[in-house]
Order: structure tokens, then C-alpha cells, then sequence
């Protein structure tokens, strides 16, 4: 498959758990606007950029991660007959980079649509939803600040941007490691035009340790510029592990 355009197989690459099964879980929401809410989450694998602080690189690297053993593909429906066996009605799908899979979700969604479920996407925005556009509950569009490490890759394409942008139910959350990021913040919600209470900023940490240092300052600011501040609830309840 191509990873950096939409594939054109039927079926949907997934990460695996630990234990070799495709990762499909509930839990609660950890990030964005939904944080706390009870969730089945679906992570999807491949990723379009490279981000140096990534804690789900396996889904993508490929150098570090057997590709064999960190991906595994299945059919939409048989992904909606697991998601519809779980509790939560809220469904994050989440990467990797879903939107590489977009014509794949089609039927997927409108499958759990058709169950009457909440569906969010995670993104990190480098490519437009297409006709996946309006059927989509909630967008967490997650631009990748100069930080990031994406040196030579484009992330942050002004067509597929300013398509989020126009969406009242997209929001922006930005990964901030120190200060520096927020004039880059700024910067783009000025490009695009982003309304001050559609932008999530959150600490760049995998340990309570890093977000508890980051978190007092941080929310500081989103308090003075009407942001919202967001933590990482499954990293302070759980530690960094897959599956929750």
C-alpha cells in the first residue's frame, strides 16, 4: 500500500496489541475535547509522517517494528461486529494516520453510523476527509509543530488544512513542548482562521512526570488566550502501554 495516499484494498490495516490481536479497545477518551468519555477506540496502521517523539511508531516504522507482527488486516465488517459488542457509543478512530485508509472507513462508518454511534477521528490533518467529510461526528486535527522532527515532509498542506478549518466540528489540537511552539500556535490559527475556542493545546510527554511538569504553564495560557487545555488521562492513570 502506498502510505502516502489513500489505498485502493478493501479491507483496513490495524495495529496489534501486544498479544498479536488487531487493537480494537474501550477505554476512556485520554485527549481533546473528549476527554473522559467512555470510547472503543480502533487504531489503524501506517503513518504519513515521522514524528521523533511518536509513541505509537509502530504503526508505521518499519526500521524499529516488524511489520508483520505490529500489522494485521480485516474486513469492515467484521471490525463493526466487534466495536458493536462493546459498551461505549463514542468510537475513536485514530493511527497512525486514518485518513490514508479513508475510502476504506467508508463502509466501516457507515456501518456504526447505522448502529447509532458517535464516531471521532484523529488525524494529523496532511490530508482533506473527502466523502468521508459528513458523516464524521467530531475531527481532532492534530498539525505537527517544526518540534516534531517532519524535516523534508509536507505537514502542514494548506488545502486539507483550510478544509478542517472550515468544519465547526474539527478541532486543532497541538502537541506544545516549551514556550517556543506557541508563536508557531498563533501563527497558524491565523493562517487558517482558527476560532481561539476550537484549539486544543496539550503536553508532549509519555510519563506523568513530563505532563505534570508541563501542565501548570500550559494551561496558564490556554486560560489567558481561551483555549482549551487538554492532559493525556490514559498516560497518568495507566502509563504508556497500548490498549487503553
Amino acid at each position: 500500500m502506498d502510505e502516502t495516499a489513500p489505498g485502493e484494498g478493501r479491507n483496513l490495516l490495524l495495529a496489534r496489541m501486544a498479544d498479536g490481536k488487531p487493537e480494537v479497545f474501550s477505554s476512556v477518551q485520554g485527549e481533546g475535547v473528549s476527554a473522559g468519555m467512555a470510547s472503543t477506540f480502533i487504531r489503524l496502521s501506517t503513518c504519513n509522517l515521522r514524528c521523533t517523539w511518536c509513541d505509537t511508531a509502530y504503526t508505521w516504522d518499519w526500521s524499529r517494528f516488524d511489520k508483520s507482527e505490529q500489522m494485521t488486516e480485516l474486513p469492515a465488517d467484521a471490525i463493526a461486529v466487534d466495536v458493536l459488542t462493546r459498551a461505549p457509543r463514542n468510537v475513536v478512530i485514530t493511527g497512525g494516520e486514518p485518513l490514508i485508509q479513508r475510502r476504506q472507513l467508508v463502509p466501516l462508518v457507515s456501518l456504526l453510523k447505522t448502529a447509532g454511534l458517535r464516531i471521532e477521528v484523529e488525524t494529523n490533518g496532511t490530508i482533506a476527509p473527502g466523502e468521508l467529510g459528513g458523516t464524521i461526528d467530531q475531527w481532532t486535527v492534530s498539525p505537527k509543530l517544526a518540534h516534531s522532527g517532519n524535516e523534508g515532509l509536507e505537514r502542514l498542506p494548506e488545502g486539507p488544512l483550510r478544509d478542517f478549518a472550515g468544519r465547526e466540528n474539527a478541532f486543532f489540537k497541538f502537541v506544545v513542548q516549551d514556550m517556543n511552539d506557541l508563536d508557531e500556535v498563533e501563527a497558524l490559527r491565523e493562517r487558517f482562521g482558527i476560532p481561539a475556542g476550537r484549539v486544543v493545546l496539550m503536553p508532549e510527554g509519555t510519563t506523568a512526570a513530563q505532563l505534570n511538569a508541563r501542565s501548570p504553564w500550559l494551561a496558564e495560557i490556554c486560560a489567558q488566550r481561551g483555549y482549551r487545555f487538554s492532559s493525556r488521562l490514559h498516560i497518568l492513570i495507566w502509563g504508556d502501554k497500548r490498549g487503553v
